[in-house]
């Protein structure tokens, strides 16, 4: 089990936190349903060197960031497209557009293959945010496990209103039958992963322990330290700071 050691921090973080980030590691280390374990640690490992990319800084600066020719400065364990993915989602994710989506689509990538990305980027920057608030370094990222992919693309998945195919909460059935357990509410931000069910269970196990429970999302009085007025407007603001792009 991968171990995450916040002690550095000087203050308290709750166990149910630093375990829902060992978990994720762990998570991240394994074979997915479309990469490797030793490729989906190579994805985390340039989500976090996109932070020092010089194109992604001049394209940040500029009014469009399709104005900006050039090659990001990578690792070189991923096809270029892959690198885009992952750098655009890092560091400039407002400007995210279906005319880009569908490049990335007419390149070497699939739209299961960058579901997973986005899930792997997604996570581990709320894994990184969270280091960073604390004073504390960020988790080392892991070895990877051998394996290949599941190659595992649920039936249920449809097109529909998001870029990607999703799984609708009454399709949830088979091996997705567990994939929205009880919940009176899903939000659409776990759908958006559902074309990669482990990458959705991911994203539920992550907001149990950073915001509130997905079972909770509908309860207003719902609380941790902070109450649910305090909660959403703490999360509204991060997220503009950080330009959600949903």
């Amino acid at each position: 089990m991968v171990l995450v050691d916040y002690s550095a921090a000087g203050v308290p973080v709750r166990d149910d936190l630093t375990e829902s980030h060992a978990g994720f590691l762990e998570h991240l280390r394994a074979p997915g349903s479309w990469w490797t374990g030793a490729e989906r640690v190579a994805i985390a490992a340039e989500s976090r060197h996109a932070l020092t990319c010089a194109l992604c800084r001049e394209r940040k600066d500029a009014l469009s960031p399709s104005a900006v020719r050039g090659e990001h400065d990578s690792l070189g364990a991923l096809s270029e497209a892959v690198v885009d993915v992952i750098h655009r989602v890092r560091t400039d994710p407002a400007r995210l557009s279906k005319a880009w989506f569908d490049g990335v689509m007419a390149s070497d990538v699939s739209d299961g293959a960058y579901v997973e990305v986005i899930g792997v980027v997604t996570l581990l920057a709320g894994i990184d945010y969270t280091a960073r608030a604390l004073g504390a370094p960020p988790p080392t990222l892991p070895e990877p496990l051998p394996g290949e992919p599941s190659r595992h693309r649920p039936a249920s998945a449809k097109p529909g209103v998001a870029w990607v195919p999703m799984i609708d909460v009454a399709d949830a059935d088979g091996a997705e039958a567990d994939l929205y357990p009880k919940l009176p509410f899903v939000p659409n931000i776990m759908r958006a992963l559902s074309l990669v069910p482990e990458q959705a269970r991911a994203l539920q196990r992550s907001s149990d322990a950073h915001y509130v429970a997905m079972a909770d999302l509908s309860n207003p009085n719902a609380r941790r330290d902070l109450d649910r007025l305090q909660i959403e407007l703490v999360a509204a603001r991060v997220s503009a700071l950080n330009e959600c792009f949903y």
